[in-house]
């Protein structure tokens, strides 16, 4: 396998991790600080108030902290194994998008424990429980 090839099969597997590395941390150390329809950890119930808005962006960093260090881990073995795969370029190509999707599908999923937690915490109306 090419450098080239290499490296975007590097940044396909390693990118969703990364991001969710870093913007767990950043939501938990640094969240935004006004509600916005830009930046964040938007969701109708996050946005209620900015009670909903803290709470959502710390447990939102939480989940995203852990799920990036799972996805890291799970990635690099995927790749290990995928460089003992006979097939060359081409195959890698193709896994390293399967690796890509399913990792975004979990980015999605993490909507789920947040969301969660919000419901246990607040009442529909953004007030704490």
């Amino acid at each position: 396998m090419e450098w080239f090839d290499m490296a975007n099969l590097l940044i396909e597997v390693f990118v969703v991790p990364a991001i969710l590395l870093g913007f767990g941390w950043r939501f938990m150390k640094k969240p935004p600080q006004e509600i916005n329809g830009v930046y964040g950890y938007r969701t109708s119930m996050s946005m209620k108030n900015q009670d909903t808005w803290d709470f959502a962006h710390q447990v939102c960093g939480r989940v995203w902290r852990r799920t990036g260090w799972l996805l890291l881990a799970l990635s690099a073995a995927i790749l290990a194994w995928m460089q003992t795969l006979p097939g060359g370029g081409q195959t890698n190509w193709l896994l390293g998008i399967l690796v890509m999707l399913a990792e975004t599908a979990a980015l999605v999923l993490t909507i789920i424990p947040v969301e969660r937690a919000l419901k246990k915490t607040f009442d529909r109306d953004g007030n704490r429980r």
